[in-house]
């Protein structure tokens, strides 16, 4: 009993990885009606931008000769990724206003490769450790008392995770620009005509997403280091929107727990049946299974079209 609690407890951290990826999906989706496939890549270049700021080994150092304060290296990440926000409104987004979903999401695609390639070219290839001082290690109490081995970065993950949840909500229901996004995602043209600024609108949306991509490459960052697999993990975030609703803050939250329980119990439990490496894809398999039951997700908004 006690091993299956530790594995359900590691598949829940996991899962708050997860969601932290996700969570940028969701803000592009909700505010503006596009599937932002480089969102992955994002949080990769939020990590490598953050570490070059700090670190003795970058650009930035050998540039000015001295590495910035890890709170200072934060703020001037944050600086990046709005002006890639607004680089990415100016020379894409404003091109293809009500254009189909199929070409927006597509040109999302060639943004995540050539972030990607950027990134490789700016920063190197190579494997960065992060360290800005979050706490690493086995929980003692837990470990002590219960025998339980749960690592505190991943406690400190949930616990952010859930402030962005519920500071993104308020956000999105209560206040005036939170109103303008969800009218945008809705009608452009129907924003447009009631005074909303579509390309401030997408610039907001998109520095909160790269804010959020920042949280979410800091967590990754100090838990296995930035390197550049870190931009498969937006395939992994896919499953968790898919079961979570592609519209819903709490539900990319909800859902990113139950992929990570979920794989974490099938390679345990299932894994030694069938050879293992379930882990790798369970959580398709389980969106797949869900999209024949509820395609919008568990807090996903039911779309009803006239054809």
């Amino acid at each position: 009993m006690l091993f299956f609690l530790e594995t359900v407890i590691s598949g829940l951290m996991a899962g708050v990885m997860y969601s932290l990826v996700a969570l940028g999906f969701v803000l592009i989706f909700k505010a503006s009606g596009i599937f932002n496939f480089a969102q992955g890549v994002f949080a990769l270049f939020a990590g490598l931008a953050l570490y070059d700021f700090i670190a003795e080994d970058g650009w930035f150092y050998d540039l000015f000769g001295f590495a910035l304060p890890i709170w200072l290296g934060i703020i001037a990440t944050m600086g990046v990724m709005i002006i890639v926000a607004w680089l990415v409104e100016r020379l894409v987004l404003r091109h293809l206003v009500n254009q189909e979903p199929i070409i927006l999401f597509m040109s999302t695609i060639g943004l995540a490769y050539f972030m990607e390639g950027l990134g490789d070219t700016l920063f190197g290839s190579d494997v960065k450790p992060l360290d800005i001082g979050l706490p690493s290690g086995a929980w003692d109490y837990l470990l002590d008392t219960h025998n339980l081995y749960i690592e505190k970065l991943e406690i400190v993950a949930a616990g952010v995770a859930a402030v962005l949840v519920i500071v993104l909500a308020i956000f999105f229901q209560k206040t005036r620009i939170g109103r303008a996004l969800r009218a945008v995602a809705d009608d452009h043209q129907a924003a447009l005509s009631v005074g909303i600024s579509l390309r401030t609108i997408w610039v907001i949306v998109w520095s909160v997403s790269g804010f959020v991509a920042l949280v979410a490459g800091i967590m990754w960052g100090s838990k296995s280091g930035i390197q550049f697999s870190l931009s498969l993990i937006a395939l992994k975030a896919l499953p968790v929107l898919i079961l979570g609703g592609f519209t819903s803050v709490p539900g990319a939250i909800i859902g990113g727990l139950i992929i990570g329980v979920g794989e974490k119990v099938a390679e345990v439990y299932a894994g030694p049946f069938v050879g293992g490496a379930i882990e790798n894809w369970f959580a398709y398999m389980l969106a797949l299974a869900f999209l024949l039951v509820r395609p919008q997700g568990l807090f996903g908004e039911k779309i009803i079209e006239r054809v």
